[in-house]
């Protein structure tokens, strides 16, 4: 009795590759940036980001500007902004994770980052009067991957603490 035929296998392998795809794409969804987000902000109890369209239209109008060089270059627009590149594949959740953990350069008591270390990108992601947020993922022309974050409205102003 065989149990196991063609059919099967390539039921099998499509149904793998099926789930591999959707797996990767799950985690460059609007609701996928915004759960990173809130994850790290209910951790030092912000309330929640939401996602807006308006910020994220100009999230993949830049993005997409930068398509042809994939430079980590801030838009200076009227958002906050997080910017991350990767010579390949990243997702947006890696993105997000990687500004999240700088956390650990950030001391809260005195509002500075260690020396010489970034901690910026983290306290954009919990600023506390931040309510809206918008991103967008492009693979630039090179091969590279381009990352933004916009956050309506901006946080990290000098003198003021994130949370």
């Amino acid at each position: 009795m065989k149990i196991f035929n063609s059919s099967h296998a390539l039921i099998l392998a499509t149904t793998i590759f099926l789930v591999f795809i959707v797996s990767l794409r799950a985690q460059d969804r609007p609701q996928d940036f915004v759960a990173a987000h809130n994850r790290a902000r209910a951790e030092v109890g912000v309330g929640p980001l939401r996602w807006d369209e308006t910020v994220a239209a100009y999230a993949r109008n830049y993005a997409n500007q930068r398509k042809g060089d994939c430079a980590l270059q801030h838009s200076s627009g009227p958002y906050g902004e997080n910017l991350a590149w990767s010579s390949g594949s990243m997702s947006g959740v890696a993105a997000v994770k990687m500004w999240v953990d700088e956390q650990a350069d950030y001391d809260y008591d005195s509002n500075t980052c260690a020396w010489d270390k970034i901690c910026g990108h983290y306290t954009q992601v919990v600023w506390r009067n931040t309510e809206r947020v918008g991103c967008a993922k492009v693979r630039c022309n090179n091969g590279q991957t381009f990352i933004t974050c916009n956050y309506d409205p901006p946080g990290n102003w000098v003198g003021e603490w994130p949370y």
